[in-house]
């Protein structure tokens, strides 16, 4: 779908492209400096800004691949990004989580692993996201590590990777390697992780997201640049204005990756919504979210870029306000032809909270949409019309002789279906749909089956998370 006229997106480049060749880009790493500086752009060391102009911002973002596929430990399970296909993620990076029984609480390692599991089992869900809930009562600095391993063993799908630094970035390319069965310099030509560069909007790439973005890149790992640009905030209030400083920092973070290794893989990352003006509250699944959503799937496309968005909420609750919220950014994400849904299941709270009520609501949705998106097919016989322009068989009308038997068949007869089961649901309990999924994830649970795992190739991971916690304790940042 189309929001935006050839003629609004082609003005959204250039005042883009304006952004990065006056106003520049904030970069608070040194590395990243040196490697603009020695490509041409105008750095200035003093402010830390670099200044690149057009030409050379298109020339790299020119040499990212169209499309790239992530291979986990399972084949079968391989994700493609670009051209038609679509991946769904669950939610990632909330500190809580939350279920109808247990209520809210802090993120823990054991709903982390059973959230994974959930992931595993529902298909609708195609990789994993960043640490779906953080497991707070792990030391920081490691904690990475732990759920790397419940990844990899409870699932053997791919995943994102935390990029708040190289530590943490090289841990998960590592770590996935050794479940291949690969060197790192073989993995980094069959890539199966990626991960999410966050822009510290307005206009400022700091260090750890630069140093996470490198090492990715080194590696030849794809990396999602995504600015986080809420209307009236960290971005103008208007939509035109925040797509154009959106579009100036995630072309800017993806001619990094190129810098690093060119012809790396990199993805269009968009991260657009608003603010409630009365509280400064983010909103999301807004009108305005919506069209960002659909707009910035038009723009990732001028570049011939893969494209990630995603279907928030700002709901407190797995409720009729999550739903339609979600429902909404869903559909922009969809209609803007995204290849990478992010945060697609249990985001809550606007994303300070994984509900698993609301992952299965949101894994429900995900199916209706797939379905949505799936081929018609169109039989031959359905589409013969007689000389009055009806179906010739079956086809009966109003005023035709059976059309009162027929209307009663076709509609009496399934009311009172649906009445009888109305009484069965209310025999069942009455639940409503948040009841209900609370059912459905405990169930998902019961059946969940871990993959299998070569015992060797888990001995391995475990040493190396051994080994690695070790250093980081002995003071490694």
């Amino acid at each position: 779908m189309r929001v935006l006229s050839d003629d609004h997106v082609e003005a959204i480049h250039d005042a883009s492209m304006t952004i990065l060749e006056t106003l520049g880009i904030e970069v608070m790493n040194a590395a990243a400096l040196d490697l603009f500086a020695a490509a041409g752009a105008t750095v200035d060391r003093a402010s830390r800004t670099v200044r690149a102009d057009r030409g050379l911002v298109m020339e790299l973002v020119a040499r990212v691949p169209s499309t790239c596929t992530l291979t986990p430990r399972n084949p079968d399970c391989r994700v493609h990004l670009g051209g038609d296909d679509v991946a769904f993620t669950l939610v990632a990076g909330p500190p809580n989580v939350h279920d109808m029984e247990r209520g809210r609480r802090a993120g823990n390692l054991r709903d982390y692993r059973d959230l994974v599991r959930l992931a595993q089992h529902f298909n609708a869900i195609t990789m994993l996201g960043n640490q779906v809930c953080a497991p707070v009562e792990l030391p920081a600095n490691s904690r990475h590590l732990d759920t790397y391993l419940a990844n990899l063993t409870l699932t053997d799908k791919s995943f994102h990777l935390s990029a708040i630094g190289s530590g943490r970035a090289l841990d998960g390319i590592s770590m996935m390697a050794i479940a291949r069965g690969l060197s790192l310099e073989a993995f980094a030509r069959d890539p199966g992780v990626t991960t999410i560069i966050s822009v510290n909007s307005p206009r400022r790439l700091d260090e750890a997201m630069a140093d996470g973005l490198m090492t990715m890149a080194a590696h030849g790992q794809p990396v999602c640049v995504t600015p986080f640009t809420l209307m009236g905030a960290m971005s103008p209030v208007t939509l035109a204005g925040a797509l154009a400083q959106q579009n100036a920092e995630a072309l800017f973070g993806i001619a990094l990756t190129q810098l690093v290794r060119p012809g790396t893989p990199a993805i269009y990352g968009a991260f657009t919504s608003n603010v409630d003006m009365r509280s400064g509250a983010p909103a999301f699944g807004t009108p305005e979210n919506t069209k960002a959503n659909i707009a910035s799937g038009q723009l990732a496309r001028r570049y011939n870029l893969p494209y990630r968005t995603t279907p928030g909420s700002a709901s407190n609750a797995a409720d009729a306000q999550g739903a339609y919220e979600t429902m909404m950014a869903l559909w922009g994400a969809l209609l803007g032809h995204a290849n990478l849904v992010y945060h697609a299941a249990g985001w809550q709270e606007g994303g300070l909270t994984a509900s698993f009520e609301k992952l299965v609501i949101d894994v429900e949705m995900i199916q209706h949409m797939t379905e949505f998106l799936s081929p018609i097919a169109v039989d031959a016989g359905e589409l013969a019309l007689d000389a009055l322009g009806r179906v010739p068989t079956g086809g009966h009308f109003f005023g035709d002789a059976h059309t009162l038997e027929r209307y009663a068949t076709a509609f009496y007869q399934p009311m009172l279906s649906n009445w009888q089961n109305h009484e069965a649901w209310l025999e069942a309990g009455g639940l409503d749909a948040t009841a209900r999924a609370t059912k459905v994830w405990k169930k998902a649970l019961e059946e969940y089956e871990q993959p299998a795992m070569d015992p060797g190739t888990r001995e391995a991971l475990e040493a190396y998370v051994a080994k690695r916690k070790e250093e980081i304790g002995a003071g490694e940042p």
